[in-house]
């Protein structure tokens, strides 16, 4: 139970004494960065004048369709205003994220910050000293899923409007992989079934999310898959790469490579996969696993990352065909120290 009657209490009062309030979420935002922190814009609007959304940079298109969408500021492409909401800002919500480093170019403007700072996450291992309180659950499967306890604890369940049930219910599904990963609890089904119970048109939403594809991006999945896919049998382990030429040739946008992981973890046998791609100027990697793999020790001990236990992030500074023979010279290891949970 992280939202006890005394952080509640707290929460309450930093609202209180805020004029002007500065929600922000992580580099390279994803379906639960993006519906937390709608969600909550939604909620604390409610009950307060002047709320703003700063994000380091923009989403994917998939996730433009969602009400309140244009509220939100990217950095990258409105450096002074968002440096001007942060400068004024008396309180600064921390959504989806645990360090200061995953804001990109943010993080200079929050340490400088004088504002008060709420943390809301699940990822492991938080940064200590850089928020003032914190509400983090490791054991949650999304941040959207914190909001809605947030509102649970603060008896605001009958404020849960369509903008916010929207928010929160995409949160759930694109950090649980639609309700498949392990860190999926009877709470987010209760939740879920709450949110379309008052109306919510789940369906609608699975299909802005997953059915709305460029022809583009289905030749680049393809060719990803045909021709960038390799698969090690015996480390049951897959994976693909991607680098800026052949993602340029396929016009590739924002988003356009996201789920292809999950696709290489699909398949019968594989009970690791990595995907490797080349984005500004480093190679950005994505590890996803089944069961009791730790890729987040992987990504953390080797990559420059971290993360969940079965999803995680890491970066390689260098080329391509390093990145991956890097790769490849750990993994007969990595498999060995961790026989027992690829059994």
């Amino acid at each position: 139970m992280i939202f006890t009657t005394e952080k509640i209490n707290q929460f309450n009062a930093l609202l209180t004494n805020a004029k002007k309030v500065v929600i922000t979420a992580h580099k390279s935002p994803d379906g639960d960065s993006i519906g937390s922190s709608l969600a909550l814009f939604h909620y604390l609007s409610k009950e307060h004048g002047d709320v703003s959304i700063c994000h380091p940079d923009k989403a994917p298109h998939f996730l433009h369709w969602m009400l309140g969408f244009d509220e939100v500021i990217a950095h990258q492409e409105n450096e002074a205003q968002v440096t001007q909401l942060m400068q004024d800002a008396d309180l600064i919500f921390c959504l989806d994220y645990n360090s200061p480093g995953r804001i990109g170019k943010m993080d200079d403007l929050l340490a400088k910050s004088t504002a008060k700072k709420i943390m809301i996450d699940h990822h492991r291992d938080p940064a200590e000293g850089f928020v003032d309180l914190m509400f983090s659950d490791p054991q949650t499967c999304s941040t959207a899923q914190l909001i809605y306890e947030l509102m649970e604890a603060r008896n605001d369940l009958d404020k849960i409007d369509r903008e916010t049930s929207e928010a929160i219910y995409t949160g759930l599904i694109t950090d649980t992989g639609s309700f498949r990963f392990s860190s999926v609890t009877p709470k987010t089904h209760e939740i879920a079934a709450h949110l379309i119970s008052n109306g919510l048109h789940h369906s609608t939403i699975h299909e802005n999310i997953f059915d709305t594809n460029t022809e583009n991006r289905i030749k680049l999945t393809s060719f990803a898959l045909l021709e960038k896919l390799v698969v090690v049998r015996d480390l049951q382990t897959a994976y693909i790469s991607l680098t800026q030429a052949e993602q340029t040739r396929f016009d590739a946008q924002k988003g356009d490579t996201e789920g292809l992981v999950n696709q290489a973890l699909s398949l019968a046998g594989v009970k690791m996969a990595i995907f490797f791609k080349e984005s500004d100027g480093i190679i950005k990697i994505s590890f996803r696993s089944v069961a009791t793999i730790p890729v987040n020790d992987l990504a953390r001990n080797h990559f420059q990352g971290g993360g969940h236990r079965n999803a995680s992030g890491g970066k390689f500074v260098g080329k391509m065909d390093d990145a991956i023979s890097k790769f490849v010279t750990i993994l007969p290891n990595f498999v060995e120290e961790n026989k027992s949970h690829f059994e």
